[in-house]
């Protein structure tokens, strides 16, 4: 057994995991100083195999990863952005150049035209018309409220996109979320505020700030709860939507019996709000009973119990989720894959990332979802064709 770099190689996934040595070691049931020595080499040359089965218990990933050094380049490491969405990003630091005064009727048109192609994870088109649409709207936002709640929209829009891709574009993204909360709040609009409040929640858990995410996403749906409820199915999209983010927040410490409680209210509060609703959401948010239902997956997954989510998941009527958005479709297939690799189902999770790739294509070569790909090529002992024909797709070596 290759020992001599082992700690080097649980610091490398206690990061990628988020967790802070201190995170780790309570998850281990030991020390912080216990962890630095361990990752520092010092702590012992040979680990126990009991101890490195716990550490790849806590880190999610195969035992073999520990001991020795075959690692999946990680994606959002060793590529570029794609095209369309790098020129997204260019765009951001001169907003305002070439742009026009244009009609508000065609500006609301390019913008819900932007909005279907992310629904459909037609993410290269959206990034490809948001510059030109982002540079009208804030010529356009001066002349009405309306205009100034559809330069939101778009910012929020870019946001959501822009999240997509992780590391590569999370400072752009967090800017693209700030911009559309202070155009929604010059509009004075409380979906548009409430809406682009989820993005700049999302913006700090991507900045690994989840505590900080949880109690912004449910200061902001507690304020704005009465305006919300008042704007129809709009609003009430808007307000379930926050207590989703926050419930997602929520869990970013690691679990707990605060962390799976907080979770579970946030959760009670969307639902809530899903039975005021009904099935049918608005404002291309996919909100409803159905979306809550996909959200309390994902939340057992990031709270670590896979088994729970992979049950979860099939209790779900898949009519009810065939109706969704293919975005929301595709991102819900993803996190049953991760499930499902992580309680040896490593069949259905194959099945899984092969009808999100049927799905949308493009969601399915995020950086993210990628390096699970890779991860499920080292996991099954020999993969078959459709495994290693999607990990060439993704652009891996299968």
């Amino acid at each position: 057994m290759d020992t001599q770099n082992i700690g080097r190689r649980i610091a490398y996934w206690r990061e990628r995991r988020g967790f802070t040595q201190g995170d780790f070691g309570r998850l281990m049931g030991k020390s912080r100083r216990w962890v630095q020595d361990l990752e520092g080499g010092q702590r012992q040359a040979d680990p126990r195999l009991s101890v490195l089965q716990r550490a790849a218990d806590v880190l999610r990933v195969p035992l073999e990863r520990l001991v020795t050094d075959r690692t999946t380049p990680d994606p959002s490491h060793t590529a570029a952005l794609p095209a369309e969405a790098a020129a997204l990003v260019d765009s951001l630091h001169a907003p305002a150049r070439g742009g026009n005064i244009v009609p508000v009727v065609d500006l609301r048109r390019r913008v819900t035209f932007c909005c279907r192609a992310w629904e459909s994870c037609h993410y290269a088109a959206a990034a490809r018309d948001l510059p030109s649409v982002l540079a009208d709207a804030h010529r356009t936002a001066t002349t009405s409220d309306e205009a100034a709640v559809l330069l939101s929209r778009a910012y929020q829009l870019t946001a959501s996109l822009l999240f997509k891709y992780g590391a590569l574009a999370r400072t752009p993204a967090v800017l693209a979320a700030d911009r559309a909360l202070a155009a929604a709040e010059v509009a004075g609009d409380p979906v548009a505020i409430g809406a682009a409040a989820r993005r700049v929640a999302r913006g700090l858990i991507h900045q690994q700030r989840h505590g900080a995410a949880a109690e912004y996403a449910t200061t902001t749906a507690d304020t704005l709860r009465t305006d919300l409820e008042r704007s129809g199915a709009a609003g009430l999209s808007t307000l379930g939507m926050l207590y989703l983010v926050a419930a997602v927040g929520a869990t970013g410490t690691g679990r707990s019996p605060q962390t799976v409680a907080t979770a579970t209210e946030q959760l009670g509060q969307a639902g809530e709000v899903a039975e005021q609703q009904g099935e049918h959401g608005a404002d291309f948010t996919n909100f409803g009973p159905a979306n809550v239902q996909l959200h309390a997956v994902d939340v057992l997954l990031r709270l670590d119990d896979a088994w729970s989510a992979v049950e979860a998941a099939q209790r779900i009527d898949g009519g009810v989720v065939a109706g969704l958005g293919r975005e929301r479709q595709a991102r819900h297939l993803v996190t049953t894959a991760r499930a499902s690799a992580l309680t040896r189902r490593r069949e259905d999770a194959t099945r899984d990332l092969l009808e999100a790739e049927r799905l949308a294509p493009e969601e399915v070569r995020r950086p993210s979802v990628t390096r699970l790909v890779g991860e499920l090529t080292e996991l099954v002992p020999t993969p078959g064709p459709e495994l290693t024909g999607l990990a060439r797709r993704c652009g891996l070596r299968a």
